[in-house]
């Protein structure tokens, strides 16, 4: 009798609180409540653009404020070497979704296809979409996708996602004001005026003057739309397992920021206005739009959290939030990676398959499973995604998953030990071309790939991560052995890919 009275309390106390925190959520709050509790835990990916791994306050930031993330990393464990699938966009996605390295991935740089999207993933590709929705979960995609234009065999929709909302094309969400957006397979009309994410100040437009930038604004905030839109797919799935995947587009350029999120900056630092013509569009104080992007971006992540402690879910969902790849490049577009310490004193930005360019940000949250306030310090990568969401959500057996490249680290989100990784391998097609392995203490760069003839032998640049952390000093020739063991993993993870060939070491 005692333990009946106790569960009609608690059923009521629910419902209360679901309540007072949202009325419009109380009905699915009640339903999650009573939600079976044997079911796969929902899973929730949050991905960043652009995002360095020094631009959070859990990771040393000081001018930015990330208060809600601060207080995700604080009730999870940090991953302190976690390396994205690649150095820019598109690669480093399809390293996340398949779960192979960029030797072995079908998209190794961004490749534009006209009029809208990217090279896209093939027909029937193995996504963690869709081996999770093979498991009974409900699979949504918001924000930003870049691996296949509409209607093609790349299209989230035929890629796993039931569900998606956001930007096709990468080159369109350059612009935080677009004419529309993506609602599955409909482009739905914005309130928006047509204008191009690249344009300048004119000749005639002053540049301290508000009203010169009046014409890059739009009623319809992309990011929020978006947001509400991920938000709804929880409400609509509380009572069945769920994968939420929201890459959103923040804080990759453009800087437009709505005015009550830049209040928040206006007038902290010396901020003198970007009147464009190096990428991207004016802005009258860059410095503060940047950072009150990534503070908005924050709040929306905790939105997000606070519908699932309001639904009753938080204890059965694994949250996950990183960064696609390093911070951009300095003073393009406005920004100011150096003002802001975005990497953190590592070397290199986005598009370098140096520290700067590949380390991110990785904040994960499972209350039961992983220990509060943790850190880890295993080298994983977007590779390892795949076979550690299947193992969370207890997919079928190893015999019966996708092959990948990717290692499962579920037994370091417990605290469990592992077994050292034996190498982490990278390339990118793009920026001159690149390479690099980690392994243990070392790792192995090469750059410069595409400027070399056939026949040409690359040059192999190795750091001690130990002893020099920030990969200042080129230490191979005094460890030829090692330099010589790391080229051939080199040699032998590297597949030739016809759309991104890489001549000097296709053969």
């Amino acid at each position: 009798m005692r333990e009946a009275w106790t569960l009609l309390g608690a059923s009521v106390l629910v419902a209360a609180l679901a309540a007072w925190i949202a009325p419009e959520d109380a009905a699915v709050a009640a339903a999650g409540a009573g939600a079976d509790r044997g079911r796969p835990p929902n899973i929730v990916f949050v991905m960043a653009d652009d995002l360095g791994w020094g631009e959070l306050g859990c990771q040393g930031q000081g001018r930015i404020r990330t208060p809600r993330l601060d207080a995700l990393a604080a009730e999870g464990v940090r991953l302190t070497r976690h390396v994205a699938g690649s150095p820019v966009c598109a690669p480093s996605r399809c390293v996340l979704l398949t779960g192979f390295h960029p030797g072995h991935a079908q998209v190794r740089d961004n490749r534009e296809v006209k009029p809208e999207g990217q090279h896209p993933l093939e027909a029937g590709t193995p996504t963690i979409a869709r081996a999770l929705r093979d498991r009974g979960y409900a699979t949504g995609a918001f924000g930003k996708w870049g691996l296949g234009p509409p209607g093609s065999e790349g299209d989230p929709l035929a890629q796993g996602f039931d569900r998606f909302y956001g930007y096709n094309c990468q080159r369109v969400a350059h612009n935080y004001h677009p004419t529309s957006l993506w609602d599955d397979d409909v482009a739905v009309p914005l309130d928006n005026p047509d204008f191009s994410a690249h344009d300048r100040l004119r000749d005639d437009e002053d540049g301290d003057d508000p009203a010169s930038y009046a014409r890059f604004r739009g009623d319809d905030y992309a990011p929020d739309l978006i947001t509400e839109q991920a938000l709804a797919f929880v409400r609509d799935h509380a009572d069945e397992p769920f994968f939420l995947y929201w890459p959103t587009p923040v804080p990759h350029l453009a800087l437009q920021v709505p005015e009550d999120s830049l209040e928040e900056y206006a007038g902290l630092w010396d901020d003198p206005p970007y009147p464009g013509g190096k990428g991207y569009l004016p802005h009258p104080s860059p410095r503060a739009a940047y950072a009150a992007m990534v503070t908005r971006m924050d709040r929306d992540v905790g939105r997000l959290l606070d519908l699932l402690d309001a639904l009753g879910l938080a204890d059965d969902t694994l949250v996950v939030f990183t960064s696609d790849n390093g911070p951009t490049y300095d003073r393009i577009g406005g920004s100011d990676s150096a003002f802001f310490d975005s990497a953190a004193g590592l070397r290199g930005l986005k598009g370098s398959i140096l520290k700067g360019g590949v380390r991110v940000p990785c904040l994960v949250r499972w209350p039961g499973v992983v220990a509060p306030g943790t850190t880890s310090d295993r080298l994983t990568g977007f590779e390892d995604w795949l076979p550690t969401l299947l193992d969370v959500a207890d997919v079928g057996t190893p015999a019966d998953r996708p092959t990948t490249d990717g290692l499962s680290f579920l037994p370091t989100l417990r605290g469990e030990p592992m077994d050292a990784r034996p190498f982490l391998y990278r390339e990118f097609a793009g920026y001159g071309g690149q390479q690099a392995v980690w392994r243990g203490r070392w790792k192995a760069v090469r750059r410069g790939l595409r400027k070399l003839e056939a026949g040409d032998a690359p040059v192999t640049e190795l750091y001690d991560l130990d002893a020099d952390p920030s990969e200042s000093t080129d230490v191979a020739s005094a460890h030829p052995d090692v330099v010589a063991e790391l080229e051939s993993i080199m040699t032998r993870e590297h597949e030739p890919e016809p759309d991104f060939p890489l001549p000097v070491l296709d053969g």
